[in-house]
């Protein structure tokens, strides 16, 4: 079996992901590889497709920000660009998964997964993923959504696309050990990271890189 290789947008993002892994016992990935932002990212993706020898698993996550159709319509070129055909209209629900497959000159490209944060049917970013980890009916959390939105608009400093990370930084900020990172947060269970979101992220993260096509998965979620 060649390298899993899973490319992510930022720090935070490679942070949650090792952490989720961690704590839902899937399988050390060889290399989980941030790229700043997700532009970066996207012209990442075809270069290292090409690049990966025939036998590795590239598995790559990343926003869909404002609207996932515009990000899936980006990502399509990318592997377009790669040499991948029939790549899906739409990203699927538990995650795309593409076999790997023959290319131009012999070439041949590994396979391939995306997974469009929060849940490949929305538009958001990886805090809206987060706050599936938060306990449903917190009284505290609603105190900090309330506490958000109450920011006069004259002091709010954040765009309204990162309204989402300061949500989610607030909550953090009000924990037992405040200010705690992402990653750090999962692991402390101030973000929970057996809820059913977080299911069908593993059950995605196992088929990938684990399960050949057509076996039995090696672990349940």
């Amino acid at each position: 079996m060649g390298r899993t290789i899973l490319l992510v947008e930022g720090s935070n993002d490679e942070h949650v992901m090792k952490h989720i892994c961690g704590k839902r016992d899937v399988p050390n990935l060889d290399e989980v590889r941030p790229h700043g932002n997700v532009e970066r990212l996207l012209e990442a993706v075809p270069v290292q497709l090409k690049a990966s020898a025939e036998d590795d698993v590239v598995g790559v996550v990343m926003d869909a920000d404002a609207e996932i159709g515009t990000r899936w319509r980006e990502v399509r070129g990318a592997l377009a660009d790669a040499g991948y055909q029939d790549v899906p209209d739409q990203p699927a629900v538990d995650g795309t998964i593409l076999e790997a497959v023959e290319a131009a000159e012999g070439r041949r490209l590994p396979r391939a997964g995306i997974w469009i944060m929060p849940d490949n049917r929305t538009g958001g970013i990886m805090e809206d993923f987060l706050r599936f980890l938060i306990p449903p009916q917190s009284v505290l959390f609603d105190h900090v959504e309330r506490s958000v939105a109450a920011i006069p608009a004259a002091e709010r400093r954040f765009r309204p696309v990162a309204k989402p990370k300061a949500t989610i930084h607030t909550w953090l900020a009000w924990q037992r050990e405040p200010g705690m990172p992402l990653g750090r947060a999962i692991s402390a269970r101030f973000l929970d990271p057996d809820v059913s979101q977080v299911d069908v992220l593993v059950g995605w993260l196992m088929r990938l890189f684990f399960v050949q096509s057509g076996s039995s998965p090696v672990v349940e979620v």
